[in-house]
């Protein structure tokens, strides 16, 4: 079975090469990189052109990178990463081995920590290990081809929330849906409250698309996972002060995110 590794691409210098070195290093032997970038102006594309079996150029978003990369990718699983995650070496072998021996399976959560430098990332680090097996946070990342083909890859029309939009749709559509063993790491760098903020700020645009999309969503935005480990908050308790200023900080940029798209709506003339 062919694996395929999706992974789009923008200004990803410092942790692509790190990422893409882990795909090579799978033990599974047969696996296809795919990257797919978008118009990068640091050396993403010639450490994407080292690495990857089959590279391109597309935009505008992540979105329509990951179908296009879908479309040039020719593995009997497909599998979408960010160019800031390093996969364990065992990953693709433990996607085949799950969808081979269980065949009503359609697509597979992969089980997410992080890493990085710095007290806000440390308290991001906690909040995602709260947050394994919740399956209002985790999304499905691996698909067979014909199941992510038969739903019709990602919404174009979402930058932000376009995961829950996937795994909402994955999961209307009666697909099977498992999770494997093996991790992904999400690179964070070093996490700073402004940076978060605005970016942040730049996802809650999307926010209102994706409830109109799925009013059921609203569930997915209240993190009742923080709450469900508190022994493990109590163990660190500066972290976890840390954490609840950081995810306020979240929340309070998603917020104006969604404002500042309301704002611009224009307002009905009066009859």
């Amino acid at each position: 079975m062919k694996v395929s590794f999706v992974v789009p691409t923008r200004n990803s210098a410092r942790t692509l090469d790190t990422c893409l070195g882990s795909l090579r290093a799978q033990t599974h032997q047969d696996v296809q990189i795919v990257v797919v970038d978008n118009a990068s102006t640091d050396a993403t594309v010639d450490i994407a052109r080292w690495w990857a079996d089959r590279f391109a150029d597309r935009g505008p978003e992540r979105s329509a990178q990951r179908n296009h990369g879908l479309r040039c990718a020719t593995g009997d699983v497909v599998v979408f990463l960010d160019s800031d995650m390093v996969a364990e070496p065992g990953l693709a072998a433990a996607i085949v081995d799950r969808f081979t021996g269980q065949s009503e399976l359609g697509a597979l959560v992969l089980p997410e920590r992080s890493f990085g430098t710095g007290f806000f990332t440390r308290c991001r680090v906690l909040e995602k290990s709260l947050y394994v097996g919740d399956d209002r946070v985790e999304a499905p990342r691996a698909f067979r081809r014909d199941v992510i083909e038969a739903l019709g890859g990602w919404s174009e029309s979402l930058v932000a929330a376009e995961d829950w939009d996937l795994a909402d749709r994955t999961a209307a559509a009666g697909v099977g849906i498992g999770r494997v063993d093996a991790w992904i790491w999400h690179d964070e760098g070093r996490l700073r409250l402004a940076g978060t903020f605005a970016k942040k700020r730049y996802y809650g645009r999307w926010i209102d698309h994706y409830l109109a999309l799925h009013p059921d969503g609203r569930r997915k935005l209240v993190r009742t996972a923080l709450f469900r480990r508190p022994l493990w908050l109590l163990r660190h308790p500066l972290l976890t002060a840390g954490l609840f200023l950081l995810k306020a900080t979240e929340a309070l940029a998603l917020y104006l995110g969604v404002r500042d798209v309301q704002h611009r709506r224009p307002v009905p003339k009066a009859a």
